[in-house]
C-alpha cells in the first residue's frame, strides 16, 4: 500500500501567514502542518510515501523532511504541481510512483484525532475500487463548504459538492483510498468552472461503477487549511487532547 499527501495549493484562506511559505509548513502546536498526515499515514502501517507539492516554497519540503526517515518513512518520493490544477490533478502526478497499488490519498492539512488503521485494512480487503471515509458534522451549516455524500439504503449514491442544503449529516473529509484504476478516470476529467481537476468528479465516477465503499470516523477532525479560525482551533485541541492516537478497542463506525 502507497501513501500520497497532497500539500499544494496557494493557501490563500490563511493569508497574509501563507504570503511567505506553504501553508503546509506553518506550525501547528509543535510540529509543521504536514508532520501530522505523514504520522496518520505511517501509523496506519504506510511508509512508502509521495509528497506533492507546488509553488515557490516545494524546495522547503525536502530541506524539512528530507528522506523521512525521522518520522519512520521508509520511502519519501516527492512531485511537483507546476500551476494550481485541482486535488485531481495533482493526484494524476504520482501515477508512476504508485505503480499499479492500493494508495491512500491525503490533503496535507487534514488532522485526525484517531488512527486511520482499522479502515485501510478495510480498504486491505476490498477486491476493487475506492473508499472515503467520512465524518458527521454538528453544524449542518459548515457541511455547505464542503463535499457531502448523498446516502440510500446505506450506499453512497452521489456526492454534492458545497451543497446549500445538504443532503447528509456526514462531510466526506480529505483522505481517500484508491485502486490503480483511478488515474484512468483522472484522464478523463474536465475542468471544472474554477478551471481544476475536481476530486469530486473521481468520486463520483466509482459511485457510478458501484465501486465505492466508506467508514466513518469517531472522534475529532479538522482542516487546518480552512481559515484563520479554524486553524487556531485546531491548534487549541491539538494542544489540549493530542492526535493521532490509537482508539483501543473501538470498532469502525459505519454511517
Amino acid at each position: 500500500m502507497k501513501g500520497v499527501i497532497l500539500a499544494g495549493g496557494t493557501g490563500s484562506r490563511l493569508d497574509p501567514m501563507t504570503r511567505i511559505t506553504n501553508k503546509h509548513l506553518l506550525p501547528v502546536y509543535t510540529k509543521p502542518m504536514i508532520y501530522y498526515p505523514i504520522e496518520t499515514l505511517v501509523n496506519a502501517g504506510i511508509t512508502d510515501i509521495m509528497v506533492v507539492t507546488g509553488g515557490n516554497h516545494a524546495g522547503e519540503f525536502l530541506r524539512l523532511l528530507g528522506d523521512g526517515r525521522e518520522l519512520g518513512v521508509k520511502r519519501l518520493s516527492y512531485a511537483y504541481q507546476a500551476r494550481a490544477g485541482g486535488i485531481a490533478e495533482a493526484l494524476g502526478l504520482t501515477e508512476s510512483f504508485v505503480d499499479g497499488d492500493k494508495h491512500v490519498v491525503m490533503l496535507g492539512d487534514n488532522i485526525l484525532e484517531y488512527s486511520i488503521e482499522r479502515y485501510v485494512e478495510n480498504f486491505e480487503r476490498q477486491d476493487r475500487g475506492a473508499r472515503v471515509l467520512l465524518k458527521e458534522m454538528e453544524d449542518p451549516r459548515h457541511l455547505r463548504h464542503l463535499g457531502v455524500p448523498v446516502i440510500e439504503h446505506g450506499r453512497i449514491i452521489g456526492i454534492q459538492e458545497k451543497p446549500q442544503i445538504p443532503p447528509s449529516p456526514y462531510a466526506v473529509i480529505g483522505v481517500y483510498m484508491y485502486d490503480a484504476n483511478v488515474f484512468d478516470i483522472v484522464k478523463t476529467l474536465e475542468p471544472s468552472g474554477r478551471g481544476e481537476l475536481e476530486i469530486t468528479d473521481v468520486n463520483n465516477a466509482y459511485i457510478e461503477r458501484g465501486e465505492m465503499e466508506r467508514d466513518t470516523i469517531e472522534g475529532f477532525w479538522g482542516d487546518a487549511g480552512e481559515s484563520i479560525e479554524v486553524y487556531y482551533e485546531i491548534i487549541d485541541f491539538v494542544r489540549a487532547n493530542g492526535v493521532n492516537k490509537r482508539a483501543a478497542n473501538e470498532p469502525a463506525g459505519v454511517a
